[in-house]
């Protein structure tokens, strides 16, 4: 595994054949090492990643591993996933080699993560990221296996229980809103349960106000400035959802009162931030217990709920996957009715 001298540069570098996953011989060459070592390490690291061999590091198995998921998965998605791997991951086993990785090395960086003022759903999630990584390996790069499994998870999949607004609560902050677009959004989410970044991909002709209907085929996203339009975020979420008479009423007047609007004009041209800050202030101005914008889907679900609607339905308005969703999400909703059902058993029998 030789490595070579710059002399012009007074630096070293790689040069190597190695056969990629076609079967084509390739040469491969890399300079600006400022060491013989540092070069001989890249060779042997590169060749190892190109056997699939998990001697390599865990730092070349995650860039193995985001070059792998990032045409597969959401922007915003990927994006999620690089920032907790960038934070809580990698600079914990980067150096290490994949099968050098135990349980017990698992658990030690579990502890350290835990050190950090950090919820226990987030913790959760942080382990789930290397979980992923390392069954990756397992999956691709035979690795016998993944050394989460023996060392356990950390965290909890839900802390508390999921907070909403009853509709007396909505109607008393939505009376306190800072303006009519945010009186008009907020009415749509808490009445449809759509996603916040459904709400803003919405196109004007993406409300049918003869049907009253609404079309959701996309969401939207800022992502590190940029604006991005995608994919809902299910193959279910691509529906379309009926409104109440007094919801199209309201759109309609909303619509009528932008300045010269297009079909393919966004029909709330925001970002997620202004919908914090009107949330804020309604619920200041109107005393209602502050909850999160994500909430109002939440309430929606809460509302359908109580009213004992067929669960299908449900799921189906929210743009869930399948039914197992939505009872593993809303399922303990379910409960607050079970007092209602004993009192009409009770009155029915003799």
């Amino acid at each position: 595994m030789p490595a070579y001298k710059d002399k012009d540069r007074g630096t070293w570098f790689a040069s190597f054949y190695y056969t990629d996953w076609q079967g084509r011989r390739r040469l491969k060459k890399k300079r600006g090492f400022a060491r013989k070592k540092d070069a001989e390490d890249f060779e042997r690291e590169f060749l190892a990643a190109e056997a699939r061999s998990c001697d390599m590091t865990f730092g070349s198995l995650v860039e193995l591993y985001r070059a792998d998921m990032r045409p597969r998965l959401r922007r915003n998605t990927m994006q999620t996933k690089d920032n907790i791997l960038d934070r809580w991951v990698v600079p914990y086993f980067k150096d290490l080699p994949v099968n050098k990785i135990t349980p017990a090395t698992v658990r030690a960086w579990q502890a350290e993560v835990l050190k950090h003022n950090i919820s226990p759903t987030y913790a959760r999630t942080i382990h789930n990221q290397l979980a992923a990584v390392l069954n990756y390996a397992v999956r691709y790069y035979k690795l016998p296996k993944s050394p989460t499994k023996d060392a356990g998870s950390m965290g909890k999949k839900k802390t508390t229980p999921m907070d909403f607004w009853t509709v007396d609560e909505f109607n008393r902050f939505i009376q306190c809103v800072p303006n009519f677009s945010a009186e008009v959004a907020f009415t749509v989410l808490f009445w449809t349960g759509m996603r916040i970044s459904e709400l803003l991909g919405l196109a004007v002709a993406d409300v049918d106000f003869e049907n009253r209907t609404i079309r959701i085929v996309k969401g939207f996203h800022s992502i590190e400035g940029e604006e991005v339009i995608d994919d809902p975020k299910t193959d279910k979420g691509a529906r379309v959802i009926e409104i109440a008479p007094k919801l199209a009423a309201l759109l309609r007047r909303y619509v009528d009162a932008l300045y010269k609007p297009q079909p393919d004009d966004r029909l709330f041209p925001y970002t997620k931030s202004a919908f914090y800050s009107w949330m804020k202030k309604g619920c200041e101005r109107s005393g209602v217990k502050k909850i999160r914008v994500h909430d109002l889907r939440h309430s929606h679900a809460s509302w359908l709920i109580n009213k004992k609607y067929p669960i299908l339905m449900i799921s189906e308005r929210l743009g869930h996957e399948d039914v197992q969703t939505t009872l593993r999400i809303y399922g303990h909703l379910y409960n607050q009715t079970t007092a209602e059902a004993v009192e009409d058993m009770e009155n029915s029998m003799l």
